[in-house]
C-alpha cells in the first residue's frame, strides 16, 4: 500500500484553517486553490501547509 499524508489548507488572508485533504507521499508541488472562507466570508487563495 502507499503512503497517504493530510494536508491542510490555510486561507492566506486570515491564516484560518478551513479544508483538509488526503495525497500521496511522492507528490512534490505544493497546492495553491481559491476557496471559500467562512471566516472572510468571501472565495481566497488557500496555501497547503502539513
Amino acid at each position: 500500500m502507499g503512503e497517504r499524508v493530510i494536508k491542510i489548507l490555510v486561507c492566506s488572508v486570515c491564516k484560518n484553517k478551513n479544508y483538509h485533504y488526503v495525497t500521496g507521499k511522492k507528490k512534490e508541488y505544493k497546492v495553491d486553490i481559491n476557496k471559500f472562507c467562512k471566516k472572510c466570508r468571501k472565495h481566497t487563495p488557500h496555501k497547503e501547509t502539513k
